[in-house]
């Protein structure tokens, strides 16, 4: 059996037994992913079909209110919190489109996975794509958007169950919109899923004199015996015990970035850090409160006027392209929704631009440029992008709690400490990568770079909250 902290010799500790407990009850487990997908089936579908509550309506007496303030208020922010404290637990014991999924193609087709579904890029795209689509339906304000956007996904996930694969999760590997994110953010985990090569070879040879092994179905497709970090892993507990190699055991946070950010650095992972989390993200999160939109907005509508162009004007655009509710007084027009893509899209290529090119500074501080080590000093921005996305997420369950007259005087306190802690976690991952690669001068000077990419980000959250 592999050593796991915190274990007397030969016996596993309690991380170690939570782990066993969950492959020894994996049925109760799916037992759970299948109440989940009933809830969230309900909170998709049934507020769609209901008429838009009114201005005295209250999130205790409206089903709507309810489920927006479940999904976008509590749901998933903190499902994104459970990544940093848990690894990705909530994508192998709790969600719901991995289970639809991974059910789906238990009885469907069986295709080997085609080689453009390979391809490395998506996470960023679908990313993109989807956050930008959402704003563009205000997928946080109205439920038809909501059944639209998380509905057409679960069902994309479960046509994907049906045509490839075999009792895997093809679409949580390869294409779910937030499958990057979450791979990012449990990085940063404080336990995972360890294999122990030596145990692992052993068991090999047991295996030659007659020992059974019994096979394990790794739905999300991660190679077990190679599996390092908790990135890949969904942290379902069945692999816990195999060949007594792999157990669920502690590590320190910055292990992953810091050792194995080398290793697993890639340039997509990079986009979808800094032109993602830190760039589209910010961009989505910032239209509705920036001044400049409305200015730029205005600019552009007279520009048009006084030329006599008036159809980008016209708000005669589907729901379902662009956000139309005229009984809400909230209609798009052409303008509108060319606007706002514009804006997140802008945003997201001057934060990112600028922020790839303080990261390149600080690499060529270290030493010969290499883009290996820009990848891996990049992963160092993980916790205060996922900090970010977070707050901008809380800002609908503030929202929310402030139509209801709840006291929000607490608000600007914990959004500065979660930004100090997160700029703190940040700056000492850069520390630690910069220190693999140099010594103290040009290490300092790396650092340097590095905190002025944190005050580039700081300056997008003081805008959003305190600035605009």
């Amino acid at each position: 059996m592999s050593a796991v902290i915190g274990a007397g010799p030969g016996r596993p500790g309690r991380l170690a037994q939570a782990g066993r407990w969950m492959q020894r009850h994996g049925a109760l487990i799916r037992g759970v992913q299948w109440v989940v997908v009933a809830v969230y089936a309900f909170l998709i579908v049934v507020p769609a079909l209901m008429p838009l509550p009114d201005d005295s309506a209250h999130l205790w007496s409206n089903l709507t209110l309810a489920a927006e303030f479940v999904f976008w208020g509590i749901w998933w922010p903190f499902v994104l919190l459970s990544m940093v404290l848990m690894g990705r637990v909530w994508c192998g014991v709790l969600c719901p489109e991995g289970a639809l999924a991974e059910y789906a193609s238990k009885f469907g087709r069986g295709r080997a996975i085609p080689r453009w579904m390979r391809w490395g890029g998506w996470p960023f795209v679908a990313f993109g794509i989807t956050t930008i689509y959402g704003q563009m339906v205000s997928v946080y304000q109205y439920p038809r958007a909501v059944l639209l956007v998380l509905g057409g996904s679960t069902a994309a996930a479960i046509v994907i169950g049906l045509l490839y694969g075999r009792e895997k999760r093809v679409w949580c590997k390869y294409l779910c919109p937030v499958n990057g994110v979450f791979a990012l953010l449990a990085r940063l985990a404080p336990m995972r899923y360890q294999v122990d090569e030596a145990a692992w070879r052993r068991s090999y040879k047991q295996g030659e004199r007659g020992h059974r092994v019994i096979p394990i179905n790794c739905a999300p497709l991660v190679p077990l015996r190679s599996m390092k970090g908790a990135a890949e892993c969904h942290m379902c507990g069945r692999c816990s015990g195999h060949r007594d190699a792999i157990e669920l055991t502690w590590r320190s946070p910055s292990e992953e970035v810091v050792q194995l950010g080398a290793q697993q650095a890639s340039p997509w992972d990079t986009a979808l850090i800094l032109y993602g989390l830190l760039g589209v993200a910010i961009g989505a999160f910032h239209w509705t409160v920036s001044p400049w939109f409305v200015q730029i907005k205005q600019a552009v509508a007279g520009w048009l006027i006084d030329r006599d162009v008036t159809w980008p004007l016209n708000t005669n655009v589907p729901w379902f392209l662009l956000t139309h509710y005229p009984d809400r007084n909230d209609v798009f027009s052409w303008l509108d929704g060319a606007l706002v893509v514009g804006y997140i899209i802008g945003t997201g290529l001057v934060y990112g631009t600028a922020l790839f090119a303080l990261l390149a500074g600080a690499t060529a501080m270290l030493g010969r440029f290499d883009r290996v080590r820009l990848h891996h000093l990049a992963q160092a921005l993980i916790p205060i992008a996922g900090a970010g996305v977070f707050l901008g997420l809380s800002a609908t369950t503030l929202s929310l709690l402030r139509a209801e007259h709840v006291p929000l005087g607490w608000a600007a306190d914990v959004r500065i400490a979660i930004l100090a802690g997160a700029n703190a976690w940040s700056a000492w991952l850069a520390w630690q990568v910069a220190g693999r690669y140099a010594a103290l001068p040009r290490r300092l000077a790396a650092f340097a770079w590095f905190a002025a990419a944190l005050a580039v980000i700081d300056s997008a959250w003081w805008l959003m909250f305190w600035g605009f």
